[in-house]
């Protein structure tokens, strides 16, 4: 049997013509085998973004003994204690006892902080025409404890002293009395030199 020398381009050509052959039989047995069904992964649902809830805000009017009086933004759900925080907390003199601190605030709200001694409020306050004893009495910021203890005023017309003032806001003018049912202008003139605005 005759030979035929190689060169290294032949070589080549017969390296590369085994390892062919090599594949073909390997992919060959392979399938013979029978590979595996492929693993079958079921589609992962894209998680539905939930809409994002945004929590309304409040805006909330803090007036009286407080560091920086005015209008606050909060969270639904905020207390009185929260819209006196954001107002920069007491000032010094503030009556704490006037305050519901826990009481939940709503939006166009306005939280009054009274001033400690703004009035006295003693048993047997009579309707003396002398202003009480802490000064006059602010519209503005007194309580309704406060706004009973005047001559002639009574809870009920304390209370919508209060609703007046949260509904409009500060009081303007003594004069602004006027408006709320009970009080006419022989009672303001009653009350001049007891309160101010």
């Amino acid at each position: 049997m005759a030979t035929f020398p190689l060169g290294v381009h032949g070589r080549r050509v017969l390296a590369a013509a085994i390892l062919a052959l090599v594949l073909v039989v390997v992919a060959w047995r392979h399938a013979a085998a029978g590979s595996p069904a492929p693993l079958r992964v079921a589609p992962i649902a894209p998680a539905r973004a939930s809409p994002a809830v945004t929590a309304r805000l409040l805006v909330v009017d803090v007036v009286g003994a407080v560091h920086r009086p005015g209008l606050v933004r909060l969270r639904e759900g905020s207390r009185v204690a929260d819209a006196i925080a954001h107002a920069g907390g007491l000032a010094r003199g503030a009556e704490r006892g006037g305050v519901n601190f826990a009481a939940p605030v709503s939006d166009g709200q306005q939280v009054l902080v009274p001033q400690r001694g703004a009035v006295a409020v003693g048993a047997g306050a009579d309707s003396g025409a002398a202003a009480p004893a802490g000064g006059p009495v602010s519209l503005s910021s007194a309580t309704a404890a406060q706004l009973d203890a005047l001559p002639g005023v009574g809870p009920v017309t304390a209370e919508k002293i209060v609703a007046y003032r949260q509904q409009h806001g500060a009081f303007r003018s003594v004069d602004e009395l006027d408006a709320i049912s009970g009080i006419g202008p022989s009672r303001i003139a009653d009350l001049r030199g007891l309160v101010v605005p």
